[in-house]
């Protein structure tokens, strides 16, 4: 099972579209790469690149780029959320990427169960304030409320000194405690989709 290969695609959150250098995709690039240690392939998605609809169904209409979005998360077997700390609440793009994938509650496959039963997820918090707690709890309960399963440790963070304007993508190295938490999130995240695939939930 160890050698089942694995998909994984991270959906970063920051507010700023691309070529913008960004903290949190940053640490989703990081998680990949340790998640690639473990045979899991990936893809990167800037939501701020993309005209993502408000709104709680899977397909807002014309122009719209959440379908093909959630294409490419009903393909892959673990979805990594990134998101930046922004008045100690995930970004409002993080919130608005949880309000469309609250459209699949009411997806479900001919037994009953959410598309997204068999998926992992994990989550990545970058910001200059203590919160990274309180933003993970956010994400977690989200992702698990749409059909999600989360490993044990299935968050990597980092945060700065209060009232200081250093980013994560400023700093001269990884901090230890952050490379090693990526690490376990990677490892954990990876055993649970395999996990995940071998045998699926029950029917509903």
């Amino acid at each position: 099972m160890e050698s089942t290969p694995l998909r994984a695609i991270a959906l970063v959150c920051t507010l700023n579209p691309s070529p913008a250098e960004s903290s949190s995709q940053l640490l989703a690039e990081q998680t990949l790469y340790a998640l690639g240690k473990h045979g899991v392939t990936s893809e990167v998605i800037r939501i701020a690149d993309h005209d993502v609809r408000p709104g709680v169904a899977v397909d807002m209409g014309e122009g719209d780029a959440w379908p093909a979005i959630r294409e490419k998360i009903l393909g892959a077997d673990i979805l990594v959320l990134s998101t930046p700390i922004w008045l100690g609440h995930p970004s409002s793009i993080a919130q608005r990427v949880l309000e469309r994938l609250d459209g699949e509650l009411s997806e479900t496959d001919d037994q009953g169960r959410m598309l997204t039963y068999g998926k992992a997820a994990a989550v990545c918090v970058v910001g200059n304030e203590d919160g990274a707690h309180k933003v993970s709890s956010d994400l977690f309960q989200g992702l698990n409320d749409v059909g999600f399963s989360l490993a044990p440790n299935a968050v990597t963070y980092w945060v700065g000194e209060a009232m200081q304007g250093t980013d994560y993508q400023d700093l001269d190295k990884t901090p230890e405690a952050t490379q090693s938490t990526t690490a376990t999130l990677a490892a954990n995240t990876a055993h649970l989709a395999r996990l995940l695939r071998a045998a699926p939930y029950p029917a509903s």
